[in-house]
């Protein structure tokens, strides 16, 4: 009762205390003009904070600027960390590696997140229970996955080695993931596959279940079978998820900085050093911040171009 009674006053005080020159232009203003008024604080604060570091890396990386020296005359070298950069052997050799992580992790991530969710969307006995345990790795830190997955693949008493061997009746420490030239590029994409499947499969499972219960029940009055529902209907229906899933994942995985990191460093060798580790080598252990900023805008151009390929190609699907 009290709260009822003070409201109204505590409105009349702010009203009465408010200029009334400012109420005059308030009360003039349009409902999108009053609507922008509020957003447009936001919108600054987040222009600020992206765009203003995206043009700020576009004019170092014309530049020989060095992060450790900032007190040195700073000189403009033109295009001449792009050329540097694309004529690269070891720039090719990182975004090759990078490629590889990508494909491998989005092929295997599509494929067995739709098979999650067509087999949680059958709603069989206990699905609720299992859809929870499922999405237990997507919850995780990437810097605790790391390190829980770098103790697995200890091959003397890590658990992975165990398993394989108990398998294959091989030795476990015959083999060792994370030190081995062939074997380290498969330890990370197995581990990103283990960790983001169920994100994928989430996603595929709201295509699955947007789906109207009808379309299926005209199927079976045509007699249609399961194949033919499923290559007829959910999996149609179900691509554009699909194809948003790809398209999440694959922006993630080609920025993937953490979790590499955690696990192998880049090594053995250079074997999976992906793009943004040797962005962070060149920045913040070179200190070539100039030629390091140029690699940037050439990887977020990159990753920009492919994905408004991609986004076009979607809605197209979705216009079907």
């Amino acid at each position: 009762m009290n709260d009822t009674v003070s409201t109204p006053s505590i409105m009349t005080r702010t009203a009465a205390a408010t200029p009334a020159r400012l109420v005059r232009r308030v009360r003039g203003l349009s409902d999108r003009a009053i609507a922008w008024l509020f957003i447009a604080p936001t919108m600054i604060l987040l222009l600020a904070i992206n765009i203003f570091p995206l043009i700020w890396t576009i004019r170092l990386s014309f530049t020989n600027y060095r992060a450790n020296r900032p007190n040195a005359s700073v000189i403009s070298v033109g295009i001449e960390h792009y050329q540097t950069i694309l004529s690269d052997p070891d720039v090719w050799a990182a975004m090759q590696a990078t490629a590889h992580f990508v494909v491998w992790t989005i092929m295997l991530q599509t494929l067995l997140g739709f098979t999650l969710a067509y087999l949680i969307d059958r709603k069989f006995r206990g699905h609720a229970f299992w859809t929870t345990i499922i999405l237990i790795p997507m919850m995780l830190s990437p810097a605790v996955v790391g390190n829980f997955w770098r103790f697995l693949y200890q091959p003397q008493i890590g658990l992975f080695n165990y398993v394989i061997g108990f398998l294959s009746g091989l030795p476990p420490s015959s083999f060792e993931m994370i030190g081995s030239v062939k074997l380290a590029p498969w330890s990370i994409i197995i581990v990103d596959t283990w960790m983001w499947t169920p994100y994928v499969a989430l996603i595929v499972l709201a295509g699955l279940r947007s789906i109207p219960d009808y379309i299926y029940e005209a199927a079976e009055v045509d007699r249609a079978s399961n194949w033919r529902q499923f290559w007829s209907i959910t999996l149609p229906m179900a691509l554009p998820f699909i194809m948003l899933a790809v398209l999440f994942r694959g922006i993630e995985n080609f920025k993937m900085f953490d979790m590499v990191n955690l696990l192998t460093s880049g090594g053995p060798g250079s074997t999976t050093e992906v793009a943004s580790i040797t962005l962070k080598r060149e920045a913040f252990e070179k200190w070539r911040t100039g030629y390091s900023s140029a690699f940037a805008i050439i990887l977020f151009v990159t990753v920009f171009g492919l994905a408004n390929i991609y986004v076009k190609a979607l809605n197209r699907v979705k216009q079907r």
